[in-house]
């Protein structure tokens, strides 16, 4: 068997064989084409791998700066992904030999690839080449077939409004996430949601991020926007499903029932949209949102958690 590595151009037949693969290996996080050509066009500088046996694709990989955290970071991020009638035969080892050459030729040390409890061979692979758990969000399903929506029960001295109604306050937006994202736990850097311009390419002009979806905390009369929460929908496969982009509320607000009332919004949003199932990832440490989500009826997933290798010579085992 001869393993074949080229790096993959922006054809729709390359970017179509990732897609094959990665929804074939990785059900729970599935992409798409327009997908790929938006993470090409908004996180530049990402390079993606295809694996071939015989001129047929059988694995992919991809590296790429991690845009939670400023470039200076010492890791890039990575991912792997080999069909199972392909695995064991030394293609995910090629794989990360060739995203770890491309994280040193950027003078980093060190790589964050993702994986999940649900597919534990995957993690096993990593630790056996010295890769070590950095990162872990324990994962929630809504399934919203049945259910009414949920009442939202606001603070005395808010209101609701959404992205679609109020564009404007972007700015207000941003600096709320300014303040949040540095709370969020998990790892050892907290991450930062980057500049208005780079806030909103990723979360919130992004395609997949429905403007009604969209909920804004208002102060009335001020204007003063103290909290928010977004949907991402995700590539449909065989049910339509969102992901909980992002909750987040102001700290002079915490503890009054903010988040909880902002996330009923979006999952009243979602059920009038027809969507089958909302999913959602909090640190384990992130107690109070996994009691939000707790009380609102979501149910245990597998664990998601990002591992992290150093490059240093020998951590590369076969």
């Amino acid at each position: 068997m001869t393993v074949h590595l080229r790096e993959a151009d922006g054809s729709d037949d390359d970017l179509g064989s990732i897609v094959t693969i990665v929804n074939a290996t990785c059900p729970d996080d599935p992409t798409s084409v327009d997908e790929i050509r938006w993470a090409a066009a908004t996180y530049p500088g990402t390079t993606r791998f295809i694996a071939e046996v015989d001129g047929r694709p059988v694995g992919v990989g991809s590296v790429g700066r991690i845009y939670m955290h400023p470039p200076e970071f010492d890791a890039l991020w990575a991912t792997i992904a080999v069909l199972a009638h392909a695995r064991r035969q030394g293609i995910g080892g090629a794989l990360l030999t060739v995203v770890a050459e491309r994280a040193r030729a950027a003078g980093k040390g060190a790589l964050h690839i993702p994986a999940s409890e649900g597919q534990p061979e995957g993690i096993a692979f990593l630790r056996h080449r010295g890769f070590m758990e950095y990162e872990r969000d324990k994962i929630v399903r809504l399934e919203l077939a049945g259910k009414t929506p949920p009442a939202i029960d606001l603070p005395d001295g808010i209101e609701l409004t959404t992205l679609a109604q109020r564009p404007d306050l972007v700015p207000a937006i941003h600096a709320v996430a300014v303040e949040t994202f540095a709370d969020i736990p998990g790892g050892e850097v907290p991450t930062a949601p980057g500049t208005l311009a780079e806030f909103r390419a990723r979360d919130v002009d992004r395609p997949s991020i429905p403007p009604g979806a969209f909920v804004i905390a208002l102060e009335p009369g001020t204007d003063r926007v103290v909290g928010y929460a977004s949907l991402l929908l995700m590539p449909v496969t065989s049910r339509r499903m969102a992901w909980h982009a992002m909750t987040a509320v102001v700290r002079d607000w915490r503890g009054r029932g903010l988040a909880r009332a902002l996330k009923r919004a979006t999952i009243g949003w979602a059920m009038a949209d027809g969507l089958d199932a909302l999913e959602s990832g909090n640190d384990f440490d992130n107690a109070p949102m996994r009691a939000v989500n707790a009380r609102l009826g979501y149910e245990p997933q597998p664990d998601h958690v990002i591992l992290r290798g150093s490059l240093d010579d020998g951590m590369m085992a076969p």
